[in-house]
């Protein structure tokens, strides 16, 4: 609750389940929706995640939702949800056959988290698929992971900093297959920094030319970058930012759309629902109504 009694955004804390050893968590399908109830979680609700969770499927297909929109993870496929996005799944667990890696923000070393760019906002599209040699050795270290934290043998502190190693190495894999970033390197640090910027500001203004100035560029470099990396102009990103806040915040807390808009930097309601019902289709009461009847 907010000092006025709002419901805020209740995110899903990382939780090793009971008797587990410290560290990454490393759960087949059927363990992972063991875990959930465990927690008193329904695992197919939507959850905003406060870790990484890595997901593959080994057989079937897997239905899920990350930040709204759709994906359906296929086999050999990887989906990367990152912590502050909210995830579905969308279909019955049972229908497929593959394993998840939960691990907090803070758990691998510095240099794995920069070399894996984990500092960075999260990718557009979560899905990975490995392929060739790529798919081999993803598949051979997640083997070693589940093998790992099936038997523990010798110390405990051993087995915890192995573990930690092999989430190390499955990370860093994931992170450096070929379009794991989005493309980004297409707009190279000019993006970069206006990514960082967008995710810092986004509340405070919605304008190009301000994000231009503060960072000392043109609006022209700002969209060329924008479009080369993720293909579509500036002004469309920051205000993907500021739509996908506030879906996220229409489903997960009751807040007012007047509240809301005006978290989100709009100077009245009436221009945050033209605004919302501009990107969207839809008012926000119209979406809150539709995501919750989708929850129950």
């Amino acid at each position: 609750m907010d000092r006025n009694g709002h419901r805020e955004v209740t995110e899903v804390p990382f939780r090793l389940s009971v008797g587990a050893p410290p560290g990454a968590a490393v759960l087949d399908f059927p363990g992972l929706a063991a875990r959930a109830r465990s927690h008193g979680l329904d695992v197919h609700a939507p959850m905003r995640l406060a870790f990484h969770q890595l997901i593959t499927v080994r057989s079937g297909a897997l239905r899920c939702s990350v930040d709204f929109t759709e994906y359906e993870l296929t086999e050999g496929g990887w989906m990367w949800v990152r912590p502050g996005q909210i995830h579905q799944f969308r279909s019955d667990l049972g229908a497929a056959e593959g394993a998840a890696v939960l691990f907090p923000s803070g758990y691998l070393g510095a240099a794995t988290a920069a070399a894996a760019r984990l500092d960075r906002p999260a990718p557009r599209s979560p899905l990975m698929v490995p392929e060739g040699a790529d798919a081999e050795a993803v598949r051979g270290v997640l083997d070693l992971l589940e093998n790992e934290r099936r038997t523990v043998s010798g110390p405990l502190e051993a087995h915890i900093e192995v573990v930690r190693h092999l989430v190390a190495v499955l990370v860093l894999r994931l992170a450096h297959l070929p379009g794991a970033q989005g493309g980004e390197t297409a707009g190279g640090e000019v993006f970069r920094r206006f990514q960082r910027a967008v995710e810092r500001d986004y509340t405070r203004t919605h304008r190009v030319e301000d994000y231009a100035a503060r960072l000392g560029y043109s609006v022209r470099t700002l969209t060329r970058a924008t479009r080369a990396t993720v293909g579509c102009g500036a002004k469309r990103f920051i205000d993907d930012r500021v739509l996908l806040e506030a879906k996220r915040l229409l489903v997960h807390t009751d807040l007012s759309a007047t509240a809301i808009g005006e978290r989100l930097g709009f100077p009245d309601a009436t221009v945050f629902t033209k605004f919302f019902r501009r990107r969207s289709g839809e008012t926000p009461a119209g979406f809150r109504a539709r995501a919750s009847h989708a929850r129950r």
